[in-house]
């Protein structure tokens, strides 16, 4: 019988390679710490000082080193036997925003939430849908994260990104390629700041606008529950939750991981489920809707790592 090969200590490893690193490496972060569903495995994380300090890492870094980037884990399942190679996850570098004229500049760890408030503070219209979106702006630039009627390709003007070889690229609106929840730029760029315009508008009614989001989030979905936010795609002419539930899936329980009874399009952990329980449900969900309705949906939630 042959000997199992040993895990490849990166933590351990690297910091040598890169002798003027100066971001944080961490080994065997529990990525349940992590994520909204409270669920995952470990993984390598390393969070940089600023963009100056992740380009050196990603250039320093080996070639045969997978490297996965992640905000505050909002629309992410991970899975039980964690992520192999690096995770980065952006923190206090990138993590400030400011108001210039009708531009409000961010950097892509900033909670969308944030930036929603940034842009009320300074009176600044056409952000206030941010306010009903989880996550950071590092993945609504990814993902094309929207809500109530409009989308991140709506506002944004550019962003910065670092790739694979520590390269930096500013895109502009049109080089993403935005479509629904999808943005076709390349899958390997780790955006650290964007710019978004929005219009002169009055901070108070701005305000009123956000918190009738806020009332309408909390009126009609399970935001106080362990959750990652919708979890499959609307189909073309369709609302999957309003699928999901003619196909009677409302209240559907698969080990701790449950089918919300408030809002069908989303999962919920109820204390000690594991990622395989609602990946598990999630595609139960999906079989009976396909055997329902003939619609096969897709997931909008971003499943990572190895069982």
């Amino acid at each position: 019988m042959g000997v199992e090969a040993k895990a490849r200590d990166l933590a351990a490893e690297l910091p040598g390679l890169m002798p003027k690193l100066r971001g944080r490496l961490i080994a065997n972060q529990p990525m349940a710490d992590i994520t909204w569903f409270r669920v995952g495995g470990p993984a390598t994380l390393f969070s940089p000082a600023d963009e100056e300090d992740l380009c050196y890492f990603l250039s320093m870094l080996p070639a045969d080193v997978p490297v996965t980037a992640v905000g505050v884990g909002s629309n992410l399942l991970v899975r039980d036997g964690g992520i192999e190679g690096i995770v980065i996850r952006l923190g206090r570098g990138f993590n400030e925003t400011s108001v210039e004229e009708n531009l409000l500049k961010t950097g892509a760890a900033v909670p969308d939430i944030r930036v929603a408030e940034a842009a009320a503070k300074a009176g600044l219209a056409g952000l206030a849908f941010y306010r009903g979106v989880p996550g950071s702006i590092g993945g609504a630039l990814r993902m094309n994260a929207g809500a109530y009627q409009r989308e991140t390709k709506d506002a944004l003007v550019e962003a910065r990104a670092v790739d694979r070889k520590g390269n930096v690229h500013v895109l502009k609106n049109a080089d993403f390629g935005f479509s629904y929840r999808h943005s076709s730029a390349p899958i390997d760029l780790i955006y650290t700041h964007a710019v978004f315009e929005g219009t002169p508008g009055d901070p108070a009614a701005i305000k009123a606008e956000m918190e009738q989001i806020t009332e309408k989030r909390e009126a009609s979905q399970p935001v106080k529950s362990r959750t990652g936010g919708s979890t499959f795609k609307n189909p073309e002419g369709h609302k999957a939750w309003q699928l999901i539930d003619a196909a009677g899936c409302r209240g559907l329980i698969v080990g701790d991981a449950q089918v919300s009874e408030m809002h069908c399009n989303f999962l919920i952990n109820r204390g000690n489920a594991t990622a395989a329980d609602i990946e598990t449900l999630g595609e139960e969900v999906r079989r009976r809707v396909k055997e329902n309705s003939g619609i096969q949906l897709e997931w909008e939630i971003v499943r990572l790592g190895k069982n």
